[in-house]
């Protein structure tokens, strides 16, 4: 029996590995369009590869997975992110966990983890075709019937890919670009949701703000005024715009929205990481009892770095000292450190990620085993799928898992079938 995967990424490569390890016996061979594979996840992470994440500050999958989250909570009690921990460790990758929960080879280089995956398709005779762009009619697909073992016949697919006849497809080629029209894809385009990007950071036209670069606030919370998303985390001002964690968790709960409204909208940060307005406002009261004299400028609330604190304190419109506030001072100040505007002025690239939301819907795949409902034999596992997290190990978790689910559906349908 012979299994093609079209896409030597992550999932590609998990699910190669897995399916030789419970089926010796069935070929497996990876269509790879690049000169060498695993190429996304040399540079992910900055070249560390965070490979997953402990889970254990995330209370709700739906909290880091703005797509895919039910699929993923099922498919977490197949393999999940200690199931992915134990498998790098007893295949020689030993790990470390951040105090942010991300986790890391503990060489801090990406090559331990393609090297295990290098090896353990080696030492399971895994065939890999570099630069092959499947194209064109392929994979053609041929529909025949079969007859089970408990004697009822059954129509059946393979894919005819290279020359060579295949009785299952595993489409892993990442996030979906091109290959929609031309390629593995072009058969099931009708389940497919429109691709647009995920993680980037916002482009922010505010000469003074960018004047502001490398400054971080370490416990931001953002939003889009006017809808459900919102997001917290460190902060980072750049020469662009803004970035960082708070600004890249909501671009990827936000990223259809934001495609749809051409990366045109209002951007509101709370700077002080304080919900309660209220106390706030006391807050800011018992400074102007002990510091009557004194200029605003010279002391900074809520440990704001002193540059950022003075362009805040500039949106007042005068320059005073903290006794001579008046309530609506007070409240305008407020105002500027929990709820503060800019335009977004478009959306700039994320330099170590490429996640995409969109892809083959959930709604058209088998959600224990990855199959399609409406091709028998063709699998997916990956970033192909409408599955996309935040950063921090999240997308990773999901190719695993997913890649594990696809290896055990195919293994399941072998053996009704032999």
């Amino acid at each position: 029996m012979n299994t093609a995967i079209i896409g030597g990424g992550a999932a590609g490569f998990f699910l190669a590995i897995e399916l030789k390890r419970i089926m010796p016996e069935m070929n497996v061979t990876i269509f790879e369009r690049g000169k060498k594979a695993l190429s996304k996840v040399e540079i992910s992470g900055g070249g560390r590869c965070n490979c997953t994440n402990s889970f254990q500050q995330v209370k709700d999958l739906k909290q880091v997975y703005p797509r895919g989250a039910n699929l993923l909570k099922r498919l977490f009690k197949q393999f999940g992110p200690k199931d992915a921990y134990m498998w790098f460790e007893k295949h020689g990758v030993p790990l470390v966990t951040q105090e942010d929960q991300c986790v890391f080879p503990e060489a801090q280089d990406s090559h331990a983890i393609i090297n295990c995956f290098m090896q353990e398709a080696h030492k399971y005779g895994v065939k890999i075709i570099y630069n092959y762009k499947v194209q064109g009619d392929e994979p053609r697909i041929e529909t025949h019937i079969i007859e089970n073992k408990d004697g009822t016949k059954v129509l059946d697919n393979s894919f005819l890919i290279n020359g060579t006849s295949f009785n299952y497809l595993v489409i892993t080629t990442g996030g979906i670009g091109s290959d929609i029209e031309s390629g593995p894809l072009t058969s099931i385009k009708q389940c497919i949701l429109t691709p647009v990007p995920s993680l980037f950071t916002f482009s922010i036209k505010d000469k003074a703000l960018q004047g502001l670069m490398g400054t971080v606030v370490e416990n931001a919370m953002t939003a889009i005024p006017g809808t459900k998303f919102k997001s917290d985390g460190p902060l980072l001002i750049t020469h662009w715009g803004m970035s960082g964690p708070a600004i890249l968790k909501l671009s990827s709960h936000a990223a259809r929205y934001l495609n749809e409204n051409n990366y045109k909208s209002v951007l509101s940060i709370n700077w002080t990481g304080e919900r309660n307005t209220d106390s706030i406002k006391e807050y800011l009261e018992e400074l102007i009892i002990n510091n009557k004299q004194k200029l605003l400028t010279s002391y900074r609330p809520f440990n704001l770095q002193q540059r950022l604190w003075e362009y805040l304190v500039s949106k007042l419109g005068k320059q005073c000292k903290w006794g001579e506030l008046g309530k609506k001072d007070i409240n305008k100040l407020v105002d500027i450190l929990t709820n503060d505007k800019y335009d977004i002025a478009g959306r700039y690239a994320f330099k170590d990620e490429f996640v995409t939301c969109g892809g083959v819907s959930l709604d058209t795949i088998n959600k224990n085993t990855m199959e399609s409902k409406d091709i028998a034999n063709m699998f997916f596992a990956g970033e192909v799928l409408d599955i996309d997290g935040i950063t921090g190990g999240f997308n990773f978790q999901a190719a695993w898992s997913t890649a594990y689910a696809a290896a055990h559906g195919i293994y399941s349908k072998a053996q009704i079938s032999k």
